[in-house]
């Protein structure tokens, strides 16, 4: 993926079609997601049995859609990841089947200077 550090995912907590591609899942972010499609921002949505994903995201030419399916396992369940959005390294997690709610994240630093 062709993604730089500091964007954020938004997962859908709804399942969606999977039949859908790029012009079905852009048109159900302002509904479904409250979001920009063209933000660059990346959208997450899965089936109903949670056995599939595809990510949509929009880098400044195009959309971008990748698509995943598990042949053992489920994706841990998303209601409380989209509360807010994922770090590009918890987008990463979330699709190796890592379960975020299970997890601790150090808290962030905001650093003014060096000493």
């Amino acid at each position: 993926m062709i993604l730089g550090g500091g964007v954020k995912a938004y997962v859908c907590t709804e399942p969606v079609d999977m039949r859908k591609s790029i012009d079905g899942l852009s048109q159900l972010v302002v509904p479904l997601l409250s979001g920009d499609a063209f933000s660059g921002s990346v959208f997450v949505f899965m089936s109903r049995r949670r056995e599939k994903v595809k990510l949509l995201w929009w880098d400044r030419h195009g959309f971008w859609l990748a698509y995943k399916r598990l042949e053992r396992g489920r994706f841990p369940r998303s209601e409380e990841l989209a509360r807010r959005g994922l770090s590009l390294a918890e987008l990463t997690a979330f699709l190796e089947g890592i379960d975020l709610t299970r997890t601790r994240r150090l808290a962030s630093v905001s650093a003014t200077r060096i000493s």
